[in-house]
């Protein structure tokens, strides 16, 4: 699959193998799953179970947004065409949102919980994104450096 966009009067292209990009997605997943648990255990310590608790419930919505995203962006027959993956990403990412924020106020309204450690567990999360975003976009001069993972 290949997407176009236009940048300084220029039009580009850019190709987007779509297995490598399931497989960077769903490893997203798998490390936002990972950074609420560790976010989590060091809640434990600090505030006890509530702490853990509230860490948990902070890193998990945002993990299980992230995962109904994953699935509905790239689930199977959304890169037949690029109209319809972009439609497939704008669909998941309006309902992670919407997941989100009903996730958030069911748990506030429902349990007490400690806000810091569920808000911080739940930013937390977002570093995985960042992380992965760096590490899988080219530097900014434009020229991919060789990399042993890469086919």
């Amino acid at each position: 699959m290949a997407l176009g966009f236009v940048s300084s009067g220029k039009a580009m292209a850019v190709a987007i193998d779509l297995r490598s990009a399931r497989r960077l997605v769903f490893g997203l997943v798998l490390g936002q799953a990972a950074v609420t648990l560790a976010v989590a255990l060091i809640c434990f310590l600090i505030a006890g179970s509530k702490g853990a608790l509230s860490a948990l419930l902070g890193g998990g919505i945002s993990t299980l947004a992230s995962l109904a995203m994953a699935l509905l962006s790239f689930g199977s027959g959304t890169g037949f065409d690029a109209q319809r993956a972009v439609r497939a990403f704008y669909v998941g990412e309006a309902i992670k949102v919407a997941l989100v924020v009903a996730l958030f106020v069911v748990v506030l309204k429902s349990m007490k919980v400690s806000p810091g450690a569920m808000f911080a567990a739940y930013v937390a999360t977002f570093f995985v994104y960042w992380i992965a975003l760096a590490n899988a976009l080219p530097p900014l001069g434009g020229k991919p450096t060789p990399r042993a993972d890469r086919d």
